[in-house]
């Protein structure tokens, strides 16, 4: 009998469209509704509305009706968390902190309770911008690496993450990037000033990922992940390596990747790319278009940097790796305000740039979002090229004072609420001026985020399956509402 090529999908869509249409109803009338915001002018930071929300039936909206339509039984990306990075910069900050002030930030950083939740670290093999010198784990000219040594982060980064990590518990996952390998491994001879990696090097340099990874985790911090190269495409005056995207695809494939299955770290994940937004696509496509690098790709990372030769920010290349990629995860890697000023530290700006950021990522299919340094000191550093950046907490080294900028609250109203393991559902704004995004967590509580960037306060209709309750959405402001 000849087999038909239309039944199997055709049975697939029916079941589908009968599990959709079959799927629990949401009611908000069945519901608690609780509000968090952080506004400008206000003492708001994610701070609990005492509203009383009644719920009204409205089955069709008009066009006059401003209103956020949520649909829960449309779900799309994973989430797997958010977090920043702890840098040689951001360890040697808090140690030189008072001992209660350094448990403070710990827990407003990664204590879900009584801090805002975060469940990644991201940090350093070897030097970076961010470090107060240029050093390596090897001696020069060891190809063996029988000198590699990680004493030089046990000092301040390892003790730091440690702290961390005890606060955060099951949450906790640790990524690692190079920002260079060794100088004596590249074609300049430097750690800084880009260069690339000497292909007769490309098993040293393997091996040397499988010896950081075994060093951390013999000291009580298991690695989730690496990726293989920090802004592969940009040279610059601090510690940088280029690498095209056959380069990285052929290191991944040939060297990284069947390095890491010899060593039993085929758990690790690990991560291309790892720069802007820009090249996100090509990169990606050069790499995931080659099966036998692609079988080694657990996502594709990006920054925000885009924007240094006059672009805005470009979300749409994001949106088409993931729809080009669907089953490769996107993960932003790094983002911060550049060029710090003292002063500035109190500009709203600051935060409306993660929100703005968060909400177009997670829409266009990112699961996961790191931010750059958790903390620095009054001057934007430490940071041996002179490259100083905002943090979204900034510690005194002089005084022992600590400044929590808006930043960190923006960054709190997603990964407070969201946790890993959430689902992102369909969320629609019929105003531009509200920006939305929503996700379900696994214990069923739906959380919408709407964001405010203008100077204008809104009156709007958060929708759910014809029934709507009425929320305020302050000027310059960002709320999350929880559903449970």
């Amino acid at each position: 009998m000849k087999k038909s090529h239309i039944k199997y999908p055709l049975i697939t869509c029916l079941l589908f469209n009968y599990l959709a249409a079959n799927a629990q109803d949401f009611k908000l009338s069945n519901k608690k509704i609780e509000v968090y915001t952080t506004a400008k002018n206000t003492n708001q930071r994610i701070t609990k509305s005492t509203d009383k929300f009644s719920v009204k039936k409205f089955p069709q909206p008009k066009e006059t009706d401003i209103a956020i339509f949520i649909d829960p039984k449309r779900k799309f990306q994973k989430f797997e968390g958010i977090g920043g990075a702890i840098t040689d910069a951001s360890a040697e900050v808090l140690a030189k902190l008072p001992k209660k002030t350094q448990q403070e930030i710990i827990k407003a950083y990664y204590n879900e309770t009584s801090g805002i939740g975060y469940s990644l670290i991201r940090t350093n093999i070897n030097s970076c911008d961010f470090s107060s010198d240029s050093y390596t784990y090897v001696k020069d000219n060891d190809k063996e690496l029988k000198s590699f040594d990680i004493s030089h982060d046990l000092k301040f980064k390892i003790p730091m993450i440690k702290m961390a990590k005890a606060e955060m518990k099951e949450n906790y996952r640790l990524y690692a990037s190079p920002w260079s390998p060794p100088a004596w491994m590249k074609t300049n001879n430097s750690m800084l000033k880009g260069g690339s990696l000497l292909k007769e090097y490309y098993q040293t340099w393997s091996n040397y990922f499988v010896k950081f990874i075994n060093n951390y985790e013999k000291n009580g911090l298991p690695v989730w992940g690496v990726s293989i190269q920090n802004e592969p495409m940009a040279t610059q005056t601090w510690e940088s390596c280029i690498y095209t995207a056959e380069e990285e695809r052929d290191f991944l494939k040939d060297y990284l990747g069947p390095t890491f299955e010899k060593n039993n770290l085929k758990d690790k994940k690990i991560i291309v790319w790892d720069h802007n937004r820009d090249l996100i696509y090509q990169r990606a496509s050069t790499i995931l278009n080659d099966p036998e690098a692609a079988k080694y790709v657990w996502g594709v990372g990006f920054h925000w940097y885009e924007t240094w030769n006059g672009s805005a920010n470009l979300f749409n290349n994001v949106a088409l790796t993931h729809e080009a990629f669907p089953n490769v995860n996107l993960i932003f890697t790094e983002g911060c305000k550049e060029q710090f000023v003292y002063d500035q530290m109190g500009n709203w700006s600051l935060g409306e740039k993660y929100g703005y950021n968060m909400m177009n990522d997670f829409n266009s299919g990112t699961v996961a979002w790191t931010d750059w340094n958790v903390l620095l000191d009054e001057k934007g550093g430490p940071n041996h090229v002179g490259n100083f950046c905002f943090a979204p907490i900034h510690g005194d080294t002089r005084d022992g004072k600590v400044t929590y900028t808006n930043s960190f609250y923006y960054i709190g109203q997603f990964s407070k609420f969201i946790r890993p393991g959430a689902q992102r559902i369909a969320a629609s704004s019929n105003r531009s001026d509200l920006m939305t995004t929503s996700f379900i967590n696994k214990d069923g509580k739906v959380v919408v985020v709407v964001m405010n960037q203008t100077d204008k306060p809104y009156q709007y209709n958060l929708w759910i399956e014809g029934e709507a309750v009425e929320i305020n959405s302050q000027e310059h402001s960002i709320s999350t509402i929880i559903v449970s």
